[in-house]
């Protein structure tokens, strides 16, 4: 397993202090520098480190509250560090979404890994057999959805010599026109059929998943849900789960209903085997000021607690060239903007270091290095002061920085969260 506190520091990661160079990220984290007078370079991006302990928490205490396994969707960060914080926190493993997130997940140790794709590729297959053949106690779960999957499937695991059969769940379609998935229960039995004629898969239970269906509200998604539930029921009915597999996965949840999948998975009836009720959202490790403050399910139920957003993205102003506007050197290559533009919330001051809030600041732009920031009347900024920004979409924030420093609210860098994209 790497060991990634012996990876040296250089000039390959974005903002770190320049005197730091050869030293190891473990010597650096236990210098213990401060954020703002350290010597790192701005733009540079923060994780909180008393938010990310926070939601960790909360969606611990929530699955178990609920009665739900809990698999986090890696490629939210690919931080084996989160992954590893996340399974200490009762995780049963970690989804992923393509081959090579699978990679560095079992790189890193994760023993048991849901792969929410079809996996027809046959380089990948030959992989995952021989993972399964190394490792008796690794468990690998991935969906199917056609008939012609299972065939290039079985096709590649003969071809592989694979000898444990690779565990598949059939996964329903939320929705006529949702993303992927069989789009009838009729057609759901067609590829367990398929699943059934082969040697080389082993169907273990159902999934999907609700955040694209179009049109998703609490209602629809409440019944697509039932119909996947349903799904397991008749599929367990119909002796389609061999008593060997020990128990029937039943798997959704993204990060805007996972409210509503532990209402429904709540009600799922006693089956032959017992049921692995699995969530897989992945977005709360870091939860955001954009899109998930807006959709997050603890929005619909306060009394289960709050997430923290725990990103904030520091730049510095280089240009005030009007009373109306100024410019920060963070732009597309720095902050997600694939679905909001970021938020000023505070301002250092470059000459005393005190922090205020944002007043009368709003980012209007990024450009490739640049944010544009509207300076209403009265606003205080110079150029100098740093400007820190929240961020929306957690899997487009992770994916633009290699190692993002973990930070105490007093500014001390206690770690750097390395990520594998």
């Amino acid at each position: 397993m790497p060991d990634l506190a012996n990876e040296r520091v250089d000039h390959r990661f974005k903002a770190l202090p320049p005197d730091a160079e050869g030293l190891t990220v473990g010597e650096l984290a236990a210098q213990r520098r401060n954020l703002f007078t350290g010597g790192f370079t701005t733009p540079v991006l923060a994780l909180s480190a008393e938010s990310v302990e926070h939601n960790l928490r909360l969606l611990e205490t929530y699955a178990e509250r609920h009665g739900l396994a809990f698999a986090p969707h890696g490629k939210t960060s690919m931080a084996p560090q989160l992954f590893a914080r996340q399974l200490e926190h009762g995780a049963w493993g970690i989804t992923a979404a393509v081959p090579h997130q699978a990679r560095v997940y079992r790189a890193h140790g994760v023993s048991r890994i849901f792969l929410a794709n079809e996996l027809v590729d046959p380089v990948a297959l030959r992989w995952v057999a021989g993972e399964l053949d190394a490792d008796p106690e690794f468990r690998f779960l991935c969906y199917v959805d056609s008939v012609r999957g299972v065939e290039l499937m079985d096709q590649a695991l003969r071809a592989a010599g694979a000898t444990r059969p690779l565990d598949v769940v059939v996964e329903l379609a939320a929705g006529a026109t949702g993303r992927t998935g069989a789009r009838t229960e009729a057609e759901c039995a067609a590829v367990a059929d398929a699943v059934a004629a082969t040697a080389t898969l082993r169907l273990v239970g159902v999934a999907g998943y609700e955040g694209t269906m179009p049109g998703a509200d609490g209602t629809r998604v409440r019944e697509w849900l039932h119909r996947l539930v349903g799904l397991a029921a008749d599929f367990d009915k119909a002796g389609r789960f061999d008593p060997s597999v020990g128990e029937i996965v039943v798997s959704a949840g993204g990060s805007e209903w996972f409210d509503a999948v532990a209402d429904v998975f709540a009600e799922v009836p006693a089956l032959s085997l017992p049921v692995l009720k699995l969530l897989r959202s992945g977005a709360y490790v870091s939860h955001d000021d954009g899109q998930y403050r807006e959709r997050t399910p603890f929005n619909r139920v306060p009394e289960e607690g709050a997430l923290e957003p725990a990103f904030r993205l520091w730049s510095q102003v280089v240009s005030r060239p009007t009373p109306e506007q100024a410019f920060t050197n963070a732009g597309k290559r720095d902050a997600a903007h694939d679905l909001h533009l970021p938020e000023a919330h505070v301002v250092r001051d470059a000459r005393t270091g005190e922090i205020r809030p944002a007043d009368g600041l709003t980012v209007t732009g990024l450009s490739d290095q640049h944010a544009w920031v509207a300076t209403g009347e009265g606003a205080d900024l110079e150029v100098g002061d740093w400007l820190g920004m929240g961020l929306s979409h957690p899997c487009t924030i992770f994916d633009k920085w290699q190692l993002i420093p973990l930070v105490e609210a007093d500014g001390t860098v206690v770690d750097y969260i390395r990520t594998f994209f």
